[in-house]
C-alpha cells in the first residue's frame, strides 16, 4: 500500500476510476437483455455479442487499472471503449426536453472519464 500522499491518491484515482467501470460492468450483466434490444436497435451487430465483449472488456481493464497493471493500455481501451458507446447510448441529438438533457449529461461525464483516463496515461508513460 502506497504511504507518501501521492502514490496515495494516484491508488485512490485509479481505484475511482477503475471501480467506476467494474461496477458498470456487473451492473450491465443485469440489464443484459435490455441493453442487447437498445444495441440491437441501433443497428450494432452480433448485439449480444458485443454487449458480453464489452462487459468484459470494462471489467478486466478496471482491475487492471485498480491494481495498477497495464495501466496506460487499460485505460486507452476505456477510451475506445467510450468512444464506441457514447454514440450509441449517449445519442443526445436524437432526443428532446429531460432525456435530452440526462444524455447529455451522461455524454459530458464519458469526455470527463476520458480526460482522466488520458492523465493516467500521461502519468504512467
Amino acid at each position: 500500500m502506497p504511504v507518501d500522499l501521492p502514490s496515495t491518491l494516484l491508488f485512490l484515482g485509479r481505484l475511482l476510476l477503475g471501480g467506476a467501470f467494474v461496477f458498470a460492468g456487473l451492473r450491465n450483466i443485469q440489464n443484459a437483455a435490455f441493453l442487447t434490444g437498445l444495441m440491437a436497435a441501433r443497428g450494432v451487430p452480433q448485439a449480444r455479442l458485443a454487449l458480453w465483449a464489452g462487459i468484459v472488456l470494462q471489467v478486466i481493464a478496471g482491475v487492471l487499472m485498480i491494481a495498477g497493471l497495464w495501466t496506460a493500455i487499460a485505460c486507452a481501451v476505456l477510451v475506445l471503449f467510450l468512444i464506441v458507446a457514447m454514440p450509441m447510448f449517449h445519442n443526445f441529438w436524437d432526443h428532446q426536453g429531460l432525456d435530452r438533457a440526462a444524455r447529455i449529461n451522461g455524454f459530458v461525464g464519458n469526455v470527463a472519464l476520458s480526460g482522466g483516463f488520458l492523465t493516467l496515461i500521461a502519468q504512467s508513460l
